[in-house]
């Protein structure tokens, strides 16, 4: 695959033969799941934002949404571009239970049903990245790489990855199957992945595409201080969110602005730019749920950071310490 025209740099995504952006839209969102309010049509119009803007990386899963929506909203808004032009990631292995209740679930069968499922919603016959979305801890990883393994031979995807896994399951997925990308969570104040899973990828050719990039909104530096978010938002559940915490982190976030400011750069875009250079980060994924979103981001690259503000931020980083975080995925041990 030729790298896509893009205004961003392309870049690799390990031997598989694909490339993306700096940048990439994170389609959780679109599900409706977490958020209230998110229209099918206001779905598909952010994914045809993002593809506008020229950003051709679009993930999504199998579980974004109790009945794949944000699958369908994608397929709704490629049609009449360009297949080839755009970078669709999807993810198997974790699906809903009555009640909204979280299943990870790696067997062979269900991974194969699944995708299916999704290149049906996708109204395509692959995916150009495949991910196991969690290692099931009830079965060997080696026997979810197995059945990825089959589906990149079947030509269902192009290349495969896996998101959400210790250094010790990347290790044992990769001897499996051919391993491309892994998807972890990172952010300036969520930087687990720097001690051991970051280099091993750097080391074995393997790319890093991270979400939450803007620690789910809050490095966008728009919450007031006195916000309560209403059981309906998911963010209710995470410390980072709530009491000393979440003041703390608004603290981070007021150390962040006059370095923006100082660069004539929105906070966000300061963000995402940031993230985007860290050594050995491949593709940095953001939600949106508007097209206004969806532009607003897309600028971040033309937000060029000198010495000085690298080590602004540093400095704030350090100064911040540890952080109370939550994962995305939960899975049974």
């Amino acid at each position: 695959m030729e790298p896509p025209p893009m205004s961003m740099s392309s870049r690799a995504v390990g031997n598989s033969g694909l490339f993306v952006g700096p940048l990439g839209l994170g389609c959780w969102p679109l599900s409706g799941m977490t958020r209230s309010g998110i229209t099918s049509d206001a779905a598909v119009a952010t994914v045809a934002a993002a593809l506008d803007a020229g950003i051709v990386h679009l993930d999504t899963a199998y579980c974004y949404g109790e009945a794949g929506e944000s699958e369908q909203a994608i397929a709704r808004a490629i049609v009449g571009r360009r297949r080839e032009n755009t970078v669709i990631a999807s993810k198997c292995g974790i699906h809903w239970e009555p009640g909204r209740k979280q299943c990870v679930d790696g067997r062979p069968k269900r991974i194969r049903g699944e995708v299916e499922e999704s290149l049906s919603r996708l109204g395509t016959d692959h995916v150009d990245l495949l991910y196991l979305h969690a290692p099931d801890p009830t079965i060997p990883i080696e026997e979810s790489a197995g059945a990825l393994s089959q589906l990149l031979a079947e030509g269902k995807t192009r290349a495969v990855g896996v998101s959400n896994a210790s250094l010790a399951q990347l290790e044992r997925f990769a001897a499996a199957c051919p391993l491309a990308a892994c998807q972890m969570h990172f952010n300036m104040l969520q930087r687990d992945i720097s001690a051991e899973i970051l280099p091993w990828c750097q080391s074995h050719g393997v790319a890093m595409f991270v979400y939450w990039p803007l620690m789910k909104g809050l490095l966008a530096g728009r919450m007031p201080r006195d916000l309560v978010f209403p059981t309906t938002d998911s963010r209710h559940k995470y410390p980072m969110f709530t009491g000393e915490e979440f003041q703390r982190n608004l603290d981070f976030v007021d150390a962040l602005r006059p370095v923006a400011a100082r660069l004539e750069c929105d906070l966000p875009d300061l963000v995402l730019a940031w993230t985007a250079e860290q050594a050995g980060i491949t593709c940095v994924l953001f939600g949106a749920t508007s097209p206004e979103q969806v532009q607003t981001n897309a600028r971040a690259l033309a937000c060029e950071l000198d010495d000085d503000a690298r080590e602004a931020i540093a400095v704030a980083i350090q100064n911040r310490g540890p952080v109370a975080s939550r994962r995305a995925v939960s899975t049974r041990s």
